[in-house]
């Protein structure tokens, strides 16, 4: 019997560890699977003046309230997503290739939303991948 209790027990509390495991917050993000044919495409408006800020003002009306006016993943609304924000500042984010950028930025996944029927305009959504990269 009281092996039986103590199996019970152990049963409970393994069960008990491993399901709030899942349930902690990870800073970290899952790692993004990014098509070949995105993580190879080329920024046409690499090189493009945005004199009229364009990519700032669409980072401020679609990006800022997660990603935070310095892209530091730390907006206002950053705390209530299930998914950890990305990070504009971070050198692993630096590091992605524009194509990988323009993929998460305008596909999406989770709770980072597609926003290529909000901003359909090439110029624009490129714009906004440059801007981001000089955060």
């Amino acid at each position: 019997m009281k092996k039986q209790v103590l199996l019970i027990a152990a049963v409970f509390v393994g069960s008990f560890i491993l399901l709030s495991m899942k349930v902690i917050k990870s800073n970290q993000q899952d790692p993004w699977d990014v098509p070949a044919k995105y993580e190879k495409m080329k920024n046409p408006y690499a090189s493009a003046s945005d004199e009229d800020q364009i990519g700032r003002i669409l980072y401020a009306k679609h990006c800022k309230s997660c990603h935070g006016s310095k892209g530091k993943g730390d907006g206002t609304k950053a705390k209530s997503l299930d998914t950890p924000v990305g990070d504009f500042t971070d050198t692993s984010f630096k590091s992605q290739t524009d194509g990988s950028l323009y993929y998460k930025s305008f596909i999406g996944r989770d709770d980072m939303p597609s926003f290529i029927k909000k901003i359909p305009d090439e110029e624009e959504q490129w714009l906004v991948i440059n801007y981001i990269k000089g955060l």
